[in-house]
Formats: structure tokens, sequence, C-alpha cells
């Protein structure tokens, strides 16, 4: 939360972006942040992120470092990382908690596979994270699933 308050987006006082008990002018003018793409409005883009074949996938703290790049590369404010590492020679499970919504990741370094979630509204483009991630991990094959989320209609 005091993260979120840093940024201007918490407040204890209302504020411009805040609804009002009645309706204005301003209130038709409020941006909230979903996407319009393809004539369909939608909250952010999911995109399941499947890595075989892949490398580096039991150091933590290079995953927090290009994670982390991987979400400002693709236009995300980041908030806060946690990584957890499981044992000397473990898996990695970790989130970067965007602005915008998160990327997270688990690792399995034994099956050479890392499983990757990036969540992102408004002007981010998620897609942009990938080549990023690509290139830490080496992927011999990239299985891209991507959602739409909260679509309006």
């Amino acid at each position: 939360m005091n993260a979120l308050a840093q940024l201007g987006m918490v407040s204890e006082l209302p504020s411009n972006n805040q609804m009002s008990s009645s309706p204005s002018s301003s209130d038709e003018e409020r941006t909230d942040y979903f996407v319009e793409k393809d004539g369909m409005k939608f909250a952010g883009t999911h995109l399941l992120v499947d890595l075989w074949e892949a490398r580096n996938l039991d150091d933590p703290a290079q995953i927090d470092r290009t994670l982390c790049e991987a979400a400002v590369t693709a236009g995300a404010t980041i908030l806060h990382s946690h990584f957890h590492h499981f044992s000397p020679n473990g898996g990695v499970s970790g989130v970067v908690v965007l602005a915008e919504s998160h990327i997270s990741i688990h690792t399995w370094p034994e099956r050479d596979f890392a499983a990757v979630d990036i969540f992102m509204c408004g002007a981010c483009d998620p897609h942009l994270a990938i080549p990023v991630m690509q290139r830490l991990f080496q992927a011999g094959r990239v299985v891209v699933d991507e959602q739409r989320r909260g679509r309006v209609g």
C-alpha cells in the first residue's frame, strides 16, 4: 500500500480520479485504463508463456533483474518484486508487482521449464517483455497463449 501511495495512486482524501456521489462532466472524462483493440474493450492482456529447453532457471537475483527489465521494456511501472529459491539447485518462484498488474514466474530447472504469467493493462505491451526474458532463459521453444481479461460487452 505504501508503494501505491508514493506513486499517488492511494489517498486518504478524495481526488479527481475518485468517483463523487453525484455524476458530473468530469466523471465522463475519467480514465479507466481499459484497452480498445480490434473493436474490443477489455481490462488488459494476459500472456501465459511457457519456456521449454530453458537455461538459467535457478538464480532468483538474476531472474528478478530480468523480469524487472522486461516490465520496464513493456512500459510498466514496478511497485515491488519478491522471489523465492527452493533449494541450492531448485526452482524459483516469484512476482514483480506492477502498477499495471504483474509478471510472475515458476521454474523447474530439472525439466528445463519455466511458466511465466504477464498481465498488463493500460498502454503497456506485454509482448515486449518476451525477448528480454528470452535473452536470459535462451529457451529452445516458447509457447504463448494470449487472453484478453475483463472484456466489456
